[in-house]
């Protein structure tokens, strides 16, 4: 997938000129949005389980499984167009061109994990809950991104989406060809803010 080179340094100098000129903030507000801005599904992988693997036996094992986790999934995500973007404590975000690429990685990531799984013991076996967005984002450098889809995204994956669940938000569900029978709707709340998902209904595979 191609991204912009532009760096945080060039966003971090057009946001202190937009401070520094208030009367200029539509002129630099475009500047930055023609320079970061692209259209892109995000995809949001929340490790199920940090709180309580990590009381039980210590972070050093949670670390160990994020890094297992990573080198699972970043493999998936570029065999299917996509980019891993960052990684940040058991959260992992991705970009693809296509919501049915971020779909498809997400289905395979869920895949992978649950044959590492089987041999693996219990407390080593990984889990995952994927949020997929898709819309304007601010793609910073090579390692960051910014954005309401992204935000969503973030909700879905984070705080909703169940272990083994993919849930896409509105705008993502609306760029696929869906079906009763595959996906189903959800209607959500979480602080305040009201949400419709839809969550891709569970395969004998995951």
């Amino acid at each position: 997938m191609t991204h912009s080179p532009s760096t945080r340094a060039k966003l971090s100098q057009l946001l202190q000129e937009r401070n520094e000129y208030p009367e200029r903030s539509t002129v630099i507000d475009q500047e930055i949005y023609d320079t970061f801005e692209q259209d892109c599904a995000i995809l949001v992988l929340d490790m199920s389980g940090f709180s309580r693997l990590t009381i039980r036996h210590g972070i050093i094992h949670f670390l160990a499984m994020v890094h297992r986790m990573s080198t699972i999934a970043t493999p998936i995500v570029n065999d299917h167009g996509g980019r891993v973007v960052k990684q940040e404590a058991d959260n992992l975000f991705a970009v693809f061109q296509t919501v049915t690429d971020a779909i498809d990685g997400a289905v395979d990531i869920l895949k992978a994990f649950a044959a590492v799984n089987t041999g693996l013991p219990d407390e080593q076996d990984l889990y995952a809950g994927i949020g997929i967005g898709y819309g304007k984002t601010l793609l910073v450098g090579e390692d960051d991104l910014y954005g309401s889809e992204m935000n969503l995204a973030c909700k879905l994956g984070e705080d909703l989406a169940r272990r083994g669940e993919v849930l896409l938000t509105t705008s993502a569900f609306s760029q696929i060809q869906s079906d009763v029978a595959t996906w189903e709707r959800l209607d959500l709340s979480i602080s305040g803010l009201e949400l419709v998902a839809h969550k891709l209904k569970a395969t004998p595979a995951l």
